[in-house]
């Protein structure tokens, strides 16, 4: 099996892909690094025959003051939480569903979902979704006490990493103290409690991750036992032999988000070029490959069928409806309780 590390390093250069394939023109795609991997858009590579230009960066914050600063790529790589944002700031264009040849194909969950559209357009071609979850080490601490309420122990003082992104920091916060359903919204009551918890956790924090890699690397190694990350993290430490699992209890507290492409307002690159990537990336083959490779459930429901069984019955994706149902979904919260998880989240990293 083939396993890739999602390093979300913030870096600004393009990397240079080679001449120009006599079938298309130099496409740019902003994106976190590790999706640059051909196996996500293979028959977009059979077609063209070189691949996109990519630049990244590491927090979708950072992508978007980026843009709004005057970078001009043509397609980006975002989640459901950025969408608004992006369409409020005229940054993006409408997707034209009649040329997405797998949209029938996609999962019903993920095309429901709020945040895909605006004003009834499409803005957003989901791609991939997963977990935001509790991962830990079965080898120090136990299943019956895994709980994100652990994170705040005395305990594990410096044994603690979570990302260091205020929208996730406080999705974590809202589901430890009960106000899941209300994350986008919350109230001035839930937020002081969820900012409580943040402190309370604060002191037990080793590093606030920004690069999945460095998370893997320090839970292999024991330098930390409980991490708030990504599926792939999980997936990357079974493959390396180190005792470790997410915690999916529905109950306890996951998150799940939805990301995909979207189209630049201001890209000159021709529209059949576009939709192209767009239909490599949500082809089904596209979806097996990140599924057995990447340890991340894909947008098309017939990825499931092609897959590894043993890995979908693993990874509990033999019934996404259930994620979808249970766990908190990813969006943007309102402007003004998003601009209070930003500026709170900086005081409680600063210790304050």
């Amino acid at each position: 099996m083939k396993i890739t590390t999602i390093g979300a390093m913030a870096l600004t250069t393009v990397l240079a892909t080679g001449s120009v394939s006599a079938q298309g023109v130099e496409m740019t795609v902003f994106d976190w690094s590790g999706y640059e991997d051909q196996g996500f858009y293979s028959a977009y590579m059979e077609k063209y025959g070189e691949a996109p230009s990519y630049t990244y960066f590491g927090s979708q914050e950072e992508a978007y003051t980026k843009l709004v600063s005057g970078f001009t790529p043509d397609l980006g790589h975002q989640c459901l939480e950025s969408v608004n944002k992006w369409v409020a700031s005229d940054l993006v264009q409408p997707i034209d569903i009649s040329k997405l040849k797998n949209w029938d194909a996609l999962l019903p969950e993920i095309k429901a979902v709020d945040g895909l559209s605006v004003d009834g357009e499409l803005y957003m071609v989901p791609f991939e979704w997963g977990n935001t979850g509790l991962i830990y080490r079965t080898d120090k601490i136990a299943d019956d006490v895994i709980s994100l309420q652990l994170l705040t122990d005395p305990a594990y003082q410096g044994k603690v990493t979570i990302n260091d992104s205020a929208l996730s920091a406080y999705a974590m916060a809202a589901l430890a103290t009960g106000s899941g359903d209300d994350y986008t919204t919350l109230s001035d009551e839930q937020f002081e409690a969820a900012s409580e918890y943040l402190r309370a956790v604060h002191p037990n924090i080793r590093f606030y991750w920004s690069d999945a890699g460095q998370v893997d690397q320090a839970m292999a190694s024991g330098e930390v036992e409980m991490a708030w990350a990504w599926n792939q993290t999980e997936l990357n430490l079974i493959a390396n032999e180190t005792p470790a699992k997410m915690m999916r209890d529905i109950d306890k507290g996951i998150a799940t988000w939805v990301c995909g492409y979207m189209h630049l307002k201001d890209s000159a690159v021709p529209d059949e070029q576009i939709y192209d990537f767009f239909n490599a990336v949500t082809e089904p083959a596209s979806g097996k490959y990140i599924i057995e490779s990447w340890g991340y459930p894909h947008s098309n429901a017939e990825s499931f069928a092609i897959a590894d069984q043993e890995l979908i019955k693993a990874y509990g994706f033999d019934n996404p409806a259930k994620f979808f149902d249970g766990t908190l979904l990813f969006n943007a919260p309102v402007p003004e309780v998003e601009a209070k998880m930003l500026k709170e989240f900086e005081r409680i990293k600063a210790g304050f």
